[in-house]
Order: structure tokens, then C-alpha cells, then sequence
């Protein structure tokens, strides 16, 4: 121990994150063998991430927050700056999308958008 004792912080809680992390994973019908065999993590230290709130490593966090195109800052900061996870998903679908899927996206938005105007 050192002359300042220990440091009185409080753990940040990651229930959220894993909640986020096993939505997308699920959401992507993968399951948790196959992402923990092409990971190299047990499928046990997964649960425990996505259940349990468990800390993962710096490393571990960072794949799995690309691999799902989870937003950090929704997580870490009081207030997102950028986009959060839902946006950063759509993103990475629009990427994969042809031009007839971007039309098609973008005119569904549009109506959404205009109906959206009309109830407030």
C-alpha cells in the first residue's frame, strides 16, 4: 500500500454495456460459443460480461465494441457526444446496403419523418 492508502473510487458499473453487447450479439444470431471461439475468451467470461456487469479487459472491450458497433460514449459519458449505438448500427448496415437498398431506406426515412412532423 502506499503512503495515500487506497484510492476510494467506485467501480463503473458495465451492466449496461453487456446488456448492449448481448442484445447485438443475439440480435445478430450468433451465440455465445461462436463469438468466444472466434474471440479466444471462454464462453463463461462472455456471460459474466453480458449478465454479470464483469469488467472485461481494456483489449476484450475494445473488440467487442467494434465487432457490434457499440457507441462508447453512451457509456462513459454524462452526456454522448457523437452517435450512439443504435446509429453506429444502422451505419455499419447502410455500408454493406446497394444503392436500390440506400433508396429504399432513405425514402422509408423520409416518410417516417414526415408522419413523425405531423403527430407533434
Amino acid at each position: 500500500m502506499n503512503k495515500y492508502g487506497k484510492r476510494p473510487v467506485e467501480k463503473y458499473d458495465f451492466k449496461a454495456f453487456g446488456e448492449a453487447i448481448k442484445a447485438a450479439r443475439t440480435g445478430r444470431k450468433e451465440s455465445r460459443k461462436q463469438v468466444s471461439d472466434e474471440m479466444y475468451i471462454s464462453p463463461r467470461y462472455l456471460a459474466n460480461i453480458e449478465n454479470k456487469g464483469q469488467h472485461p479487459s481494456l483489449q476484450i472491450f475494445f473488440e467487442l465494441m467494434l465487432r457490434y458497433n457499440i457507441s462508447v460514449d453512451q457509456f462513459l459519458l454524462d452526456t454522448p457526444v457523437g452517435k450512439d449505438t443504435k446509429r453506429r448500427q444502422l451505419d455499419a448496415l447502410l455500408d454493406d446496403m446497394s444503392d436500390n437498398g440506400i433508396r429504399i431506406v432513405t425514402a422509408t426515412a423520409k416518410e417516417i419523418s414526415e408522419v413523425e412532423k405531423e403527430d407533434k
